[in-house]
């Protein structure tokens, strides 16, 4: 098959539907073509990047819009435009081979994570999900939020230096994704902790290690052991839910989702919402430190909160990068990606694009703008989406309610870096005493 070619300027005209336009291309001119300084090198794994990124991802996007790492054998999409155009195109830009770089493998996945999967397993699989997070259910949820929130903070109000994150930012997602799944109160802290495990970065191996897979192999008994009770005795809960959860095939018959199905929906469930949240708030506690004056407006003005929210997650991504499978060769920017190559979509580096955003580099909890990619796009565009956003409210609106301001000690600060998560695991304040009383 020819090469494919992205009409870049159809799509801007009509808006990219995800449509890949096959045509007959002039070569590009010198003038137009990108080349790849020998100099300029990106690892995901790369340990010295994982504090701040964004200069090389800036000059990666300037120089190198179509990178390719030959040592590691993948290429990476840095610009917004491109980064959508790829989210928005499932055919082109598959997700069956794996989404993790040290996990993607030519054999396509047959059945597993919904994320792993492309259409029609995909929707089928998207369209029972979707009804854990209906906006209805979603917004039920509030209360139980802010209470979750209220008894995580309350414990801290004497103390003046604490960890924003184990104390709090890990635990509020973890206790609110857990309930919703119907995981018992006194196991909600093992399952945190090995959802922690999952995402434990070996130097070598990078994800895929044995810390990791005990971790997943824990979890993946737990969800079974659930299953197995919930047989027996069904509850009102989503893990019931799932045991019974009927799904459409294609020749309009139902059918029960396999167990395996349920217990890899299950994981994915409670994993991802735990994880991003975490990073999220994570991100919160060092980026509002950093800016005094904007955290002071928050503070007097919890109507900025939102807005905030979606600040944060454009600035510092808690997920900045997601693998992809290109399933033809590629034309873009002049440099021709081969069909079954590994593409990394840079959700982080998107998000400071200067052809999206004006001054991207600036946090402003007052901008403006339509979209962002933090949580993805199209049809793996994140379930948990409503969920997260709410959970980042509540929980900044409460921590300001107690301490409007804080200090962050960043050389004791423990940042968590993997080939797709980047945020923090520890996060140590000092807080006026006074503040919280």
């Amino acid at each position: 098959m020819g090469a494919v070619h992205v009409d870049h300027a159809a799509s801007a005209d009509r808006g990219y539907s995800g449509r890949v336009v096959c045509r007959a291309m002039a070569p590009p001119s010198s003038s137009s073509v990108t080349h790849q300084p020998r100099e300029l090198r990106w690892d995901p794994f790369d340990e010295t990047l994982k504090d701040d990124p964004h200069p090389l991802w800036r000059r990666m996007r300037d120089e190198a819009p179509v990178y390719h790492n030959e040592e590691l054998d993948f290429w990476a999409l840095s610009r917004f435009a491109d980064v959508e155009r790829a989210h928005r195109d499932p055919r082109l830009f598959s997700s069956a081979h794996g989404t993790v770089l040290e996990i993607m493998a030519r054999e396509a996945a047959r059945e597993g994570l919904m994320i792993f999967l492309d259409p029609p397993e995909h929707t089928r699989l998207r369209r029972l999900a979707s009804r854990a997070f209906t906006p209805r259910r979603v917004a039920q949820l509030e209360g139980d939020i802010r209470a979750v929130c209220v008894d995580l903070l309350e414990p801290l109000r004497d103390r003046t230096r604490f960890d924003f994150v184990a104390d709090f930012a890990a635990r509020l997602p973890a206790t609110v994704i857990a309930a919703l799944l119907g995981v018992p109160a006194a196991d909600r802290e093992d399952v945190r902790e090995h959802i922690d495990r999952l995402f434990h970065l070996d130097p070598s191996t990078g994800m895929f290690n044995d810390v990791a897979v005990g971790a997943m192999a824990w979890l993946a008994a737990y969800m079974d052991a659930q299953f197995d009770e919930r047989a027996g005795r069904p509850r009102d809960d989503m893990l019931t839910d799932l045991l019974h959860a009927e799904v459409p095939e294609k020749d309009g018959s139902t059918r029960r989702l396999t167990r395996a199905e349920a217990r890899e929906f299950s994981l994915l469930l409670i994993s991802a919402g735990t994880e991003t949240v975490a990073r999220l708030l994570s991100w919160s506690a060092l980026v509002l430190d950093a800016h005094p004056d904007q955290r002071a407006e928050l503070a007097r003005d919890r109507s900025l909160v939102p807005g905030a929210v979606e600040e944060l997650l454009r600035y510092e991504a808690p997920s900045p990068v997601q693998g992809r499978w290109l399933t033809e060769e590629l034309d873009l920017h002049g440099t021709t990606i081969p069909a079954d190559a590994k593409v990394l979509l840079l959700t982080g580096s998107a998000g400071r694009d200067e052809r999206a955003f004006p001054q991207p580099d600036r946090f402003d909890i007052r901008r403006r703008f339509d979209v962002h990619l933090s949580f993805g796009s199209g049809i793996h565009f994140c379930l948990g989406a409503a969920l997260a956003r709410m959970e980042a409210r509540i929980a900044l609106e409460e921590t300001l309610a107690r301490y409007p301001s804080w200090s962050v000690d960043r050389a004791a600060a423990v940042p968590l870096h993997t080939s797709t998560v980047r945020g923090y695991s520890h996060v140590p304040v000092e807080v006026d005493a006074c503040a919280s009383s």
